[in-house]
C-alpha cells in the first residue's frame, strides 16, 4: 500500500494512527470540512509521518467508523469506506466525496459545528462560510436572493445603453424579470443590485493603481496613479479597462504591409480577467473589493473569494478547469451583452491571448493563484526589459532590436491573411487564437477550437467550414476524422 497512489486522487486528506472512539470529533471534523468542501480522504493505521502502523481489528473499526458518522452527524454524509492489506497489516481508507446537502454538522457532546478546510486544518465554520454552504445546500446563489430595494427606486440607465449598443436591442422591463434580476415581488435581487447605476452594496467597488517600479514601496513616489470606482458591476469594467489603458503603452513595428501592434498587455487577456474578478467574486466577503495593481514588469489582479468550488487553481491544470459560476445571474447578464462566452473556462483564453502577442515567450506567462478566500491573476509586461530597435512607442523614436521580436515573418503574413478576410471581428479573434497556439505544425479538430476559443460545438464547425472556404487550412490524414492544420505560407 502506498500512500502516493491515494493521496493523489485529492488535494485533501488527514491521517489517523488510530480510531479514537472517545474523541470521535478528532475525525469527524475532517469528515465534515470534507463533505462541506470538495471531499477528501481519511486513512487509518497510518501515522502522521506516514509510517503504516496498521490496525488490530480493520473491520470492527469501519463498523464504528460507520456508526459514528450516522449517529454523530447531520446530516450524514455519503462516503466510501474501504480495507486494504500490506505485509500482513490492515489499514482503512475512508473516501468523503464533496457533498450537495451542505451544510454538513458535527453534532457529538451536545455541539453542532460545521467545519471547512483551511489549508491542511479542519476549523469551524465562520458566519460567512455558513451562508455559502447553506446557499450550496439549497442550490441557490447569493445573487438571485431578493433584497429589500424595488426596482422602482433605482436607475439602471449605464446597463440600458450598454445592453442596447452591445445587442442591437432594448433591454425591457419584462427581461429584468426573466433575466432575474428582479423577483415576482418587483423587488431587485442581489445581481439587480449590483448592476445598478449607483449599487448600493457598497463594497462593490475596484481599486486601481499605476506603482511606480516593481512593489509596492520603490520610492519616494510610490503610485503614478490611482484610482477608487464604485457603481455598476458595468461601469467597474469599462472604468478598470480605461485605468489600464490609461497607465500602459503600446510599442508598434512597421512591416512590408503596415505594421504590427505590440501593447505591454493584451487587451482581450487584460478585459477577460477584469471580468472574471467582477463577476466571479465572493460578494459576502465584506470590507474587500476587486484591485488592479499595475507595476513596471507586471499586471496584478486580486478578486475576494477562492475557487468556487473551494480547489486551489495552482494545483489544476487551467487547460482543463471547467467554467464554474458563483454568480450565474450575473455571469447570464454578462454573457447576454458578449462581454464573455457561456461555455469554456477563462484560463485557457488569457493564455491563448498571450501566445498570440508579439513578445511572448514561456517565462511571461500568466500566473494564476488562489486560496480558500482570495484569487489572483499575474499578466506579465511584454514589452518589459526587451531590447530595442527602431521602433514607434506612442510617437516617439525608439529602438528595438527586431531579432527579438518573436513573430516570423511567416506568422506576421497569416494575421494578415486573416485581418482580410471577410467575417466578422469575433471569428478574426478566433482564428487568431487557434493559429496562435496550433501554428503551422498543430493539428485539430472542432474539439480543440472548443477548447481554445470557448466556443459551442456549432460555432467551431463553423469556424472550421469557414477556415477551409477561406484557403488557410486544410485536412490532414493519419489522426482521425476531421482533422486540419493551418497551410505554411509563402512569404
Amino acid at each position: 500500500m502506498r500512500l502516493s497512489d491515494f493521496i493523489g486522487e485529492t488535494t485533501e486528506y488527514d491521517k489517523k494512527e488510530r480510531l479514537e472512539e472517545r474523541r470521535p470529533k478528532s475525525w469527524l471534523k475532517s469528515v465534515s470540512s470534507f463533505a462541506n468542501g470538495i471531499g477528501g480522504i481519511l486513512f487509518f493505521g497510518i501515522s502522521d509521518d506516514e509510517v503504516l502502523i496498521g490496525l488490530d481489528d480493520a473491520k470492527g473499526v469501519s463498523e464504528k467508523i460507520s456508526e459514528a458518522i450516522k449517529t454523530k452527524m447531520d446530516p450524514a454524509p455519503q462516503v466510501i469506506l474501504e480495507i486494504y492489506s500490506e505485509d500482513e497489516k490492515e489499514f482503512i481508507v475512508l473516501r468523503v466525496p464533496s457533498g450537495q446537502e451542505t451544510p454538513y454538522y458535527y453534532t457529538g457532546d451536545g455541539n453542532r459545528i460545521a467545519y471547512v478546510r483551511i489549508g491542511n486544518e479542519s476549523v469551524p465554520a465562520g458566519a460567512a462560510d455558513l451562508k455559502r454552504l447553506v446557499l450550496r445546500g439549497s442550490n441557490t446563489s447569493f445573487d438571485s436572493l431578493s433584497t429589500r430595494y424595488s426596482f422602482d427606486a433605482l436607475a439602471f440607465t449605464k446597463l440600458r445603453s450598454v445592453y442596447r449598443m452591445r445587442t442591437g436591442t432594448e433591454l425591457m422591463d419584462s427581461d429584468f424579470v426573466s433575466f432575474e434580476l428582479v423577483d415576482e415581488n418587483n423587488m431587485l435581487t442581489n445581481a439587480g443590485v449590483l448592476l445598478a447605476d449607483e449599487s448600493p452594496m457598497r463594497h462593490s467597488r475596484l481599486f486601481c493603481t499605476r506603482w511606480c517600479g516593481l512593489d509596492k514601496a520603490s520610492g519616494v513616489m510610490e503610485a503614478l496613479d490611482d484610482k477608487e470606482y464604485s457603481g455598476s458591476l458595468v461601469s467597474l469594467l469599462q472604468n478598470g479597462m480605461e485605468f489600464v489603458k490609461n497607465n500602459t503603452k503600446k510599442r508598434w513595428k512597421k512591416t512590408g504591409n503596415g505594421r504590427v501592434e505590440m501593447p505591454e498587455y493584451p487587451e482581450q487577456a487584460v478585459h477577460e480577467v477584469i471580468v472574471n474578478a467582477l463577476i466571479h467574486r465572493d460578494y459576502m466577503e465584506i470590507g474587500s473589493e476587486v484591485h488592479i495593481d499595475i507595476f513596471d514588469d507586471r499586471m496584478e489582479v486580486y478578486s475576494p473569494g477562492g475557487m468556487f468550488d473551494g480547489s486551489i487553481v495552482q494545483d489544476l491544470d487551467t487547460d482543463k478547469v471547467a467554467s464554474k459560476r458563483r454568480n450565474p445571474v450575473i455571469a447570464d447578464v454578462f454573457s447576454r451583452m458578449h462581454f464573455m462566452e457561456r461555455r469554456g473556462s477563462g484560463f485557457k483564453k488569457i493564455k491563448a491571448d498571450y501566445r498570440y502577442a508579439v513578445n511572448y515567450c514561456p517565462d511571461i506567462e500568466p500566473k494564476f493563484q488562489s486560496t480558500p478566500t482570495s484569487f489572483f491573476v499575474t499578466l506579465y509586461n511584454l514589452n518589459y526589459n526587451v531590447p530595442i530597435g527602431k521602433v514607434l512607442i506612442d510617437s516617439e523614436n525608439v529602438s528595438v532590436d527586431t531579432d527579438k521580436v518573436l513573430m516570423t515573418s511567416k506568422n506576421l503574413l497569416m494575421e494578415t491573411l486573416i485581418d482580410r478576410l471577410e467575417a466578422r471581428r469575433s471569428t478574426k479573434e478566433n482564428a487568431k487564437k487557434l493559429f496562435a497556439c496550433m501554428n503551422f505544425d498543430g493539428v485539430f479538430g472542432r474539439k480543440n477550437i472548443m477548447e481554445i476559443t470557448g466556443v459551442s460545438i456549432t460555432a467551431a464547425g463553423n469556424l472550421l467550414n469557414f477556415l477551409k472556404k477561406a484557403g488557410v487550412i486544410q485536412a490532414v490524414g493519419g489522426y482521425g476524422k476531421g482533422k486540419y492544420k493551418f497551410i505554411e505560407i509563402k512569404e
